[in-house]
């Protein structure tokens, strides 16, 4: 049996081939067994080929005794939500999130939406579909369950309903699952949304949702400027994370809007901890500060980030690829939060987005992340640590290289699945050093590369 669609966080392969229905309904059982779960929520995103393989997955579960709640079609989150605000003992999502239309996957999560990744328990899942099963002496039930308003209620407590000005909002759902929220809350806000791709299509007929390709970011960026509006929203299809334009239509680096929630939420709280990732932080470590915050770094990456996040008890996290995760919503990623906190904080300062933006541009210019193959990751980032390491002001390895001198510093990490090291440079205000040093690094990267 096929089973590379098992990964280090998820479940992700190509329908039929490596995942199917058979595969699911093998995994269903081998989850209840692992996990010795009794209640699970079951959801789907708006892929093709979601229904069969969520109804195939929950037919393994309730074989091996466990009771499913079928939330039907959702977000990533709404699983996540549900899981915890029901206090059920996990949660499957059938999702490929911004993967090709052919393939699909699964999340998983245990109590209080406990991320399941390979170092707890999704490799003894996968080994297990692999030995053979007897049904469970009491089948377990099936009961729809619907969730959306509740966790409709949940998005709105993280806002002023009363600061709130009409304001016209362009919303991309990709084709994806995110227009069905966007139509629950649309009820509850002030907003005018110009709706882009709106409809749920797993077909993908604008193409895959996948707004941190350039080529994906024009329809959102178009409409902004067409209708006048203050932002612009775009969200992957099981609208995990989610993407921001400002009122001139321009993309906005993720590693700014982490900077900007974590302002936000500490001038809520009145103080508490963020977590961020380590590859560009400058600008979140001096708006943390300024806010009475404790900014603490984490290596990148959702069950990194939300055990952290435990551990410390923080309040928002932080990561520049547009994952935003929140304390209050059982310490996972949303990609409905962080919208509703911009557009609070557009309405309550009468700021324009891009004029909170461009300041933090300038104060902290950034590469943004630069892929790069290389045929030998390891030895190239060691080679550039020795190089670069004599006159920096610190060193760290939290994930990958991070070199840091007095006007600016570097990240340099390897990819988990392939062979691609992935560079993020940021300087004190001086764009030019920082896109000499870019173009400094890349090129002794190369070189290296070149001399094997």
């Amino acid at each position: 049996m096929d089973l590379s669609c098992f990964k280090a966080y998820d479940l992700r392969g190509r329908v039929p081939d490596q995942l199917n229905p058979e595969l699911a309904e093998k995994i269903g059982r081998a989850y209840v067994e692992v996990t010795g779960a009794k209640k699970v929520i079951v959801g789907y995103d708006i892929r093709l080929s979601s229904p069969d393989i969520a109804e195939a997955l929950s037919e393994g579960l309730m074989a091996a005794g466990a009771d499913v709640f079928d939330i039907g079609l959702c977000g990533t989150e709404q699983v996540y939500f549900a899981t915890s605000h029901y206090k059920m003992d996990g949660g499957i999502m059938v999702t490929a999130s911004h993967n090709p239309r052919d393939h699909n996957g699964m999340k998983m999560v245990g109590p209080e939406s406990r991320p399941i990744s390979s170092d707890n328990g999704l490799n003894d899942i996968r080994d297990r579909v692999l030995e053979p099963f007897s049904n469970a002496p009491n089948r377990g039930g099936h009961e729809p369950l619907e969730v959306m308003a509740a966790y409709v209620d949940h998005l709105l407590g993280y806002i002023d309903a009363g600061s709130l000005k009409p304001m016209r909002i362009v919303c991309n759902a990709g084709n994806g699952g995110a227009g069905l929220v966007i139509d629950q809350l649309e009820k509850h806000l002030p907003f005018e949304f110009i709706k882009v791709h709106h409809q749920p299509d797993g077909s993908f007929p604008n193409g895959v949702p996948n707004p941190i390709l350039p080529e994906n970011r024009a329809a959102t960026a178009d409409a902004v400027i067409e209708h006048g509006a203050a932002m612009g929203i775009a969200w992957d299809g099981d609208y995990d994370r989610c993407f921001f334009f400002d009122e001139n239509g321009r993309f906005i680096e993720g590693y700014y809007i982490v900077g900007l929630l974590a302002d936000q939420f500490l001038r809520k709280t009145g103080g508490g901890k963020v977590i961020h990732d380590p590859r560009l932080t400058w600008n979140t470590l001096d708006l943390v500060k300024a806010a009475g915050g404790e900014a603490v770094e984490s290596k990148t990456g959702h069950a990194f980030i939300k055990q952290r996040m435990r551990d410390e008890d923080a309040i928002y996290g932080g990561e520049m690829s547009a994952h935003h995760y929140f304390r209050d919503f059982s310490y996972c990623d949303s990609g409905m939060i962080p919208w509703l906190l911009v557009a609070e904080r557009l309405c309550q300062s009468g700021h324009t987005l891009s004029s909170l933006i461009d300041a933090r541009i300038e104060a902290y210019p950034a590469s943004g992340e630069i892929n790069r193959t290389i045929d030998n990751p390891a030895k190239v980032i060691a080679a550039i640590e020795a190089q670069y390491s004599p006159d920096a002001k610190s060193i760290n390895h939290v994930d990958g290289l991070s070199i840091e001198y007095d006007k600016w510093r570097f990240n340099l990490r390897m990819s988990n699945t392939e062979p691609v090291v992935r560079l993020n440079v940021e300087s004190r205000a001086d764009k030019v050093l920082m896109e000499e040093k870019t173009e400094e690094l890349l090129a002794e990267m190369q070189r290296l590369n070149e001399a094997g």
